[in-house]
């Protein structure tokens, strides 16, 4: 970061109308198609859904990991005031790592087998600052003590197999940030982890947050992994953003059948007696042959006739957030209170 520390709370990258679309011999995969959102500086957004809702690709494009290459990509991606879609390959190569890093899902195939945790990590400092080896290999040791590796000198000179998984992630975490960036992706950070190691890494991530002044975004399947780290929610389904709003919003007024549904497959701990969950039936859609209307009609227990032929947009109610539904908000705060809000 530059020495003057941006103010908390600025717009750090604002999405518009991102598409990203993937031609195949099958058809057009319309994996991303038409979303819009912002991160602010010290903000926690949580993005959720099933897979293949849209949400990785969406922040792999973010990284220019995903270019025009492999899919026909339109919109913004306004970072720090620069449209990264039209950043040459070289100046994105120093954005990405430097000023934006991605913690991936699975370590184990993030993580070379065959070199050292603190040489990785050092090689992301050696890569875009001109510092001598050994400094490098100093700041690798000290990330590495940050984000809680016991006996930091001696995990840096270990191989990943000789982790945990749990310490995996942590190595992966330090090497995103071991440049200080502006912002931290974490692509689902805690799956195949146990639930205390799950809570231990996602406190990590909300204290380096505040160390770093970063704004984070966590992409997850389970709502019940965002419900105390995050500032914002936004819940995609088939590639569209079906509703979005500040974290307890979206677990105490939701507004669209689909995070329903989502809330209710969530176990609960205070729940008297047997607590049956009500997963979401159907599958998600062929994102080639996503069905006309809202994606989500076919499992949805309140589809209507409409909801069969128009696409509901992202409307935002007096006094509520924003939801692609065609139930009227007195019906959404209806049922949410009686059906939803009673069993989940």
């Amino acid at each position: 970061m530059s020495a003057t520390t941006p103010a908390r709370g600025e717009t750090l990258l604002e999405v518009r109308d991102l598409r990203v679309h993937f031609p195949t011999v099958d058809g057009l995969v319309r994996a991303v198609d038409g979303i819009s959102f912002e991160i602010r500086r010290g903000e926690v957004l949580g993005v959720v859904g099933e897979s293949g809702s849209g949400k990785s690709v969406s922040f792999l494009t973010i990284m220019g990991l995903i270019t025009s290459r492999q899919a026909q990509i339109t919109g913004e991606v306004i970072f720090k005031g620069r449209d990264l879609l039209k950043l040459p390959v070289d100046e994105m190569r120093h954005i990405r790592g430097k000023e934006m890093s991605m913690v991936f899902q699975d370590p184990m195939t993030s993580l070379h087998p065959m070199y050292r945790v603190g040489a990785q990590v050092a090689e992301a400092v050696l890569a875009h600052e001109k510092v001598t080896k050994k400094a490098a290999a100093a700041r690798a040791v000290e990330m590495l003590r940050k984000v809680g590796i016991a006996k930091p000198e001696e995990g840096a000179r270990r191989y990943p197999h000789q982790f945990s998984g749990g310490m995996r992630q942590r190595a992966m975490i330090a090497m995103a940030l071991v440049l200080d960036p502006d912002l931290l992706i974490a692509d689902e950070p805690t799956t195949a982890l146990d639930v205390t190691v799950q809570a231990q890494i996602l406190d990590l991530i909300d204290r380096l947050k505040t160390e770093f002044h970063a704004a984070v975004a966590i992409i997850t399947h389970d709502l019940g992994v965002v419900a105390e780290h995050c500032d914002t929610i936004q819940v995609m389904y088939a590639g569209k953003i079906a509703e979005a709003g500040r974290g307890r919003e979206m677990f105490y007024n939701s507004r669209h059948p689909y995070t329903w549904g989502l809330l209710q497959s969530i176990p609960r701990l205070d729940a008297e007696g047997a607590h049956r969950l009500n997963p979401i039936k159907g599958l998600p859609p062929s994102l080639i042959f996503v069905p006309p209307g809202c994606a989500f009609h076919p499992r949805c227990p309140y589809v209507m006739d409409v909801c069969r032929t128009v696409v509901p947009t992202l409307q935002t109610a007096p006094g509520a957030h924003p939801s692609a539904c065609h139930l009227s908000d007195a019906e959404k705060v209806r049922i949410f209170e009686e059906k939803v809000l009673q069993r989940s």
